[in-house]
């Protein structure tokens, strides 16, 4: 029983040992930094002929695939710009396609000789009489795009009084 008094003694601390300061320690060796200055003036660098071909030759090959992946992104961006273009010019031919149907609808519309007529009337004109009108025959032609031979019909002369 005797060894139990002393363990008991120590679970519980006197006011004095609570007020004691307390050591941190830290693990490990502290850290001293000491400025040294190193005289470098006498060391000489030795040129490797073998280590400096290896890197020509490594930059050259760099460069080369540099060049080569340069080359096909050029290509590539420049052939999707390409497609850029061509849908572009596609689209702006549907639409001169839809404007010339347009167009040719208007004419069509514009060229009715019942228009033509309705537009006259409303003007106050009044269709020709017989003999007003004279027509240009083409019976003798056999291509419209061909040469004419000068003809001279009837003729009345009007003497001056």
């Amino acid at each position: 029983m005797a060894a139990a008094a002393p363990a008991q003694a120590t679970l519980w601390a006197s006011p004095q040992e609570c007020a004691a300061p307390r050591v941190v320690v830290r693990p490990g060796t502290p850290e001293i930094f000491v400025n040294k200055a190193i005289d470098n003036s006498r060391l000489v660098k030795v040129a490797d002929p073998r280590r400096r071909r290896e890197m020509a030759v490594f930059g050259v090959t760099l460069a080369l695939l540099f060049a080569m992946v340069m080359m096909y992104g050029w290509q590539h961006f420049s052939s999707i710009e390409y497609g850029y273009k061509i849908e572009q010019v596609k689209n702006q031919c549907d639409q001169l396609v839809e404007a010339n149907r347009t167009l040719k609808l208007e004419q069509a519309s514009l060229r009715d000789p019942s228009r033509i007529d309705a537009m006259a009337r409303d003007m106050g004109m009044q269709a020709p009489q017989a003999g007003q009108v004279q027509r240009l025959d083409s019976d003798g032609l056999a291509n419209p795009g061909s040469d004419v031979m000068a003809r001279m019909s009837t003729v009345s002369v009007i003497s001056a009084p």
